[in-house]
């Protein structure tokens, strides 16, 4: 009898563990169908990198080509820089005030490109054929989807959380979470327009160079030894010092004439004591 009884009891103990298991399934299939859905509303958002570097033949020439192909597909630079250096430089003298410097000079530019994504590769294509050769050329994908979701739903349900605020069914005693609330939505609403940003466009890095080149320049030359007069002038210039000089050595000789009338007043006097002495002998 007590058999009887505990099978429909083991038997309705069953159905009831499989019934809750089979709620449970159906409960997680359908959040998981929730973020598919969610998922598949909001789309894959790769956000493309990509850059180049290449050696060219002008440099100059290469950024504006770039710049015209850029337009053409509907892009735009967000930065340029152009710039040559000096590896060695030396001068020729051509005259007595004029010199060549010659100096041998390397060219370099980088340009950074925003594209649209549909043109990535197109472009990437084109502007490596402006090259004689490229060095490096990457493309690196990173998939922003799951950020993307993330901040639309904390967006919805912050919004939900302002809009019940509002209809008083919620009471938030701190004004300043209110705020927080507020600006955390506009955060995420900037953050996903940034991403939007970044998949629409893509941004591409580039950079190129060219041989080193020679620059001659005419210039003034600046060596002050350089700037000797001619030979006739620098005699004549000599013979006027030495005639200045002849003068100022008789002025000199005029203002010290007592000495020397002295002077030689005594050496006449000893002379004369000399040949009276040697006369006497």
């Amino acid at each position: 009898m007590k058999t009887k009884i505990l099978i429909p009891l083991a038997g309705l103990a069953l159905f009831c563990a499989c019934k809750g298991r089979n709620g449970y399934e159906v409960g997680s299939s359908g959040t998981a169908d929730t973020l598919r859905k969610a998922d598949t509303v909001v789309g894959a958002k790769l956000v493309k990198t990509a850059g180049m570097s290449f050696k060219v033949k002008n440099v100059a020439q290469t950024g504006q080509k770039i710049s015209s192909l850029t337009s053409a597909f509907g892009g735009m630079v967000v930065h340029q820089q152009m710039g040559s250096a000096a590896e060695r430089t030396g001068e020729v003298k051509i005259s007595a005030d004029s010199v060549m410097r010659i100096t041998a000079l390397t060219s370099t530019a980088e340009m950074t490109i925003k594209i649209p994504s549909a043109r990535l590769l197109k472009f990437m294509d084109s502007v490596a054929t402006m090259g004689l050769y490229v060095t490096n050329r990457s493309l690196d994908v990173s998939d922003k989807t799951l950020e993307y979701l993330s901040a639309q739903m904390k967006l919805k349900s912050r919004s939900e959380l302002i809009s019940q605020q509002k209809q008083g069914k919620i009471i938030i005693k701190d004004p300043s979470k209110v705020l927080d609330l507020r600006d955390d939505m506009i955060d995420q609403q900037i953050s996903n327009r940034q991403i939007d940003d970044a998949v629409s466009n893509n941004m591409v890095s580039l950079s190129f160079y060219q041989s080193n080149f020679i620059s001659r320049e005419v210039v003034v030359n600046d060596d002050p030894s350089a700037y000797d007069l001619p030979f006739f002038r620098r005699m004549l210039l000599a013979c006027e010092n030495g005639w200045a000089l002849c003068k100022d050595v008789l002025v000199g000789l005029a203002n010290v004439w007592f000495f020397l009338l002295c002077g030689i007043g005594v050496w006449w006097f000893v002379r004369r004591r000399k040949g009276r002495g040697v006369l006497v002998h």
